[in-house]
């Protein structure tokens, strides 16, 4: 039979080979039909009620709640966010405290996160809050994505899983869920691949479902995709074979499960060195400073620390600490070195003594004279609380001072 009555070949897009009817194609990768989707909505939200992890923020979701775990978890490990988000709760409950909450005092309250700029952008994203939508989360996606630090995945996941509304999220765990599951080959980076996953990510959200029945509709299954990624398609050695939808998977069919999803590029990392001082005066208080806005860690407080450009060995660390204090100080021995990470580098701290000049009276500012009971109470950078507690806990170093 030919012509314009005649069928046509359908192309098989399943994990399996089955025919994906109803197959939209979006640059090369083919995205499935509505009865896979189904199936695989189904197995998701029947797992994710059964396997889901209890969560403070999932015991009681209301916006803001779910607002501040997301800001949280952006970066960072569930494990490690749940006891800060129940001290962050109960110190601010709502968005009106958070927005009067004082900034030294909600850098403290973070410290340990990092990427201290989310804490910032919450702080104004409540004041916000409180000035345009009387102290309430905004329930409207626009106005939700109009607040500091809110795109569209945040605002999505804020106002899905709080409210149960029909909006699609796309972040770490799901990109990788998805392209896993409809075998995304091309780099996920790229705008193509990423408009692929987000209409995926569209399509998999329940078309009818009760709006009070958060059970089986996108507060869940959004959720789930998550968790999912989390639990089960791990980035490396995903459990494919405990997975509810591996025989619907077709990086899993090709064996590409290890390889998928791609990037255009990984980050190189590079190696630097940094310095810290340890100064203390008579009265056994350290040498600190308010790390000045534009700088990484702004607003909190740290030891004389520098690295390049300001100091790339240990004689440039000495000028520069001199030119910020003015008298000349004289860079002695080593006492500590401490390694850590920051974005893309790899740095290597060193810690070295430092006598302090019989002639510094009134320290310029930011510069001031803290007793270690004083650090403890003010936000300090990650490296900076690190070597307080080594400072405290190192009786041999203290009497050298």
């Amino acid at each position: 039979m030919s012509g314009p009555a005649a069928k046509k070949k359908r192309k098989p897009g399943g994990a399996n080979g089955t025919a994906d009817r109803d197959t939209a194609t979006t640059g090369q990768t083919e995205l499935p039909d509505a009865r896979w989707r189904g199936l695989v909505r189904k197995r998701l939200l029947d797992w994710f009620a059964e396997h889901a992890r209890e969560m403070p923020w999932r015991r009681e979701p209301t916006p803001y709640r779910v607002w501040v775990s997301e800001i949280m978890c952006q970066q960072t490990q569930v494990a490690t966010v749940i006891p800060y988000f129940l001290r962050f709760v109960e110190r601010y409950p709502d968005a009106t405290a958070l927005a009067a909450a004082d900034e030294s005092e909600l850098m403290r309250m973070w410290e340990g996160l990092g990427y201290y700029r989310r804490a910032r952008s919450m702080h104004s994203a409540a004041q916000k809050i409180v000035e345009e939508h009387d102290g309430e989360f905004p329930m409207r996606y626009r106005d939700a994505l109009a607040l500091p630090g809110i795109g569209r995945y945040t605002a999505g996941a804020i106002l899905s899983i709080s409210s149960n509304q029909s909006l699609p999220i796309l972040e770490g765990n799901t990109i990788r869920v998805f392209s896993r599951l409809i075998g995304m080959r091309d780099c996920v980076d790229e705008k193509k691949s990423v408009d692929t996953l987000w209409q995926f990510a569209e399509q998999l959200l329940p078309p009818r479902f009760a709006p009070d029945d958060r059970s089986r509709g996108p507060a869940s299954l959004n959720q789930a995709a998550m968790e999912l990624g989390a639990l089960v398609c791990t980035p490396r050695d995903p459990k494919c074979l405990v997975c509810p939808v591996s025989d619907r998977c077709r990086a899993r069919a090709a064996g590409l499960e290890n390889a998928i999803p791609t990037k255009t590029q990984k980050i190189r990392y590079e190696a630097r060195s940094e310095f810290a001082a340890l100064i203390s005066d008579e009265k056994g208080r350290w040498l600190v400073r308010q790390i000045p806005a534009g700088n990484r860690f702004a607003g909190m407080w740290d030891f004389p620390k520098a690295g390049p450009p300001d100091a790339g060995d240990v004689q440039q660390f000495q000028s520069w600490l001199s030119d910020e204090i003015h008298p000349k100080v004289r860079v002695e021995e080593q006492v500590k070195t401490m390694k850590h990470a920051v974005t893309k580098y790899r740095i290597t701290l060193h810690v070295h003594r430092v006598v302090r000049p019989a002639n510094v009276r009134k320290l310029p500012p930011p510069w001031a004279w803290k007793t270690a009971e004083q650090l403890h109470h003010l936000p300090m950078s990650t490296t900076g609380r690190r070597l307080l507690d080594w400072v405290e806990k190192s009786g041999e170093i203290l009497e050298r001072f």
